[in-house]
């Protein structure tokens, strides 16, 4: 059984950060302070020190294990965007698991997603993924999915082009043009599948779709840069409770929600650093905790003033 962490000690607080079963405010609080939600964190974290964590972890070498190793599985664009997509929306849970059933699902679809997409009728879907299961998603829900993909490509021509229809100039983030075509995927499909590419709308995060996007969008050594031609200013920085408490704790957020509000603030934060492209940095930090060999305690103490 898990012992709760000595209070004071930075180390020990960190510990309890990354292990639920210790987390709790009043040891984030050691760190960060006692603060009400919206009041400004002293913090420390410099441009320097994200761009030390961006050269030390934001390398291929350290993709696997993670879900965006399946988008490398493919040549060709039309491929990626669909096998994207596929791994984004099932990474929830343990990351054995996710990548298990990321590689389950695409193995049913062959040696090229967008061909099976194409060339399966919709009714067959539910044949193909049946007995698939991935915590709570089933092979119904695959299957929804799959035939809303289905129907957005035949209608706009991939991925990509629907997405771009839901673009305005205007638009500061892809926030609108992610809830115009998360609905026009599911529009369809009542309920069901619906959580699988929840609208920003209703106050999600949207971690995985914002993931996804990243994915697309984005283009380095570890992203693919799927979708040429789209700015990566306009993107989302991907939340959940594990980046939120890393955030919180370097002082780029008070909230203490995973939700659409403080992934704003965070990708705000990070904005004043790079505003060509705030989610420089989220698969470097998102190492923190996950890796052997890099310690969250070093860095979190990094950035306290």
């Amino acid at each position: 059984m898990c012992q709760p962490p000595e209070v004071g000690n930075p180390a020990t607080t960190v510990v309890a950060l990354f292990c639920p079963c210790l987390f709790a405010d009043n040891y984030h609080n050691n760190i960060v302070g006692n603060r009400t939600e919206g009041e400004p964190l002293k913090s420390g974290l410099t441009h320097e020190i994200l761009e030390e964590l961006y050269e030390r972890y934001n390398r291929p070498e350290f993709i696997h294990p993670d879900p965006l190793e399946f988008v490398y599985r493919y040549e060709s664009a039309e491929d990626r965007e669909i096998a994207g997509l596929i791994a984004a929306v099932l990474a929830y849970g343990n990351v054995k698991q996710i990548i298990r059933s990321a590689d389950n699902a695409l193995s049913r679809m062959g040696d090229s997603p967008r061909d099976f997409v194409e060339r399966v009728p919709e009714d067959k879907f539910d044949g193909y993924f049946a007995d698939f299961k991935h915590r709570f998603t089933d092979g119904t829900q695959m299957a929804e999915l799959l035939a809303g993909l289905k129907r957005i490509i035949a209608r706009h021509g991939s991925i990509r082009q629907c997405f771009e229809s839901h673009i305005s100039p205007d638009d500061e983030t892809y926030i609108p043009a992610l809830t115009g075509w998360s609905d026009e995927i599911l529009a369809d499909f009542e309920g069901g599948c619906s959580y699988l590419l929840p609208s920003p709308v209703r106050g999600s995060a949207c971690k995985r779709s914002n993931l996804y996007l990243k994915w697309m969008i984005r283009k380095d050594a570890v992203d693919a840069g799927v979708w040429e031609g789209l700015s990566p200013a306009k993107l989302i920085v991907p939340i959940d409770r594990h980046m939120e408490r890393i955030c919180r704790s370097i002082g780029l957020t008070s909230r203490k929600q995973a939700d659409l509000k403080t992934a704003i603030e965070v990708t705000e934060g990070f904005r004043a650093f790079v505003p060509e492209d705030p989610a420089k940095y989220d698969f470097a930090i998102t190492r923190l905790g996950i890796r052997d060999d890099c310690d969250p305690a070093d860095f979190i103490q990094s950035c306290i003033k």
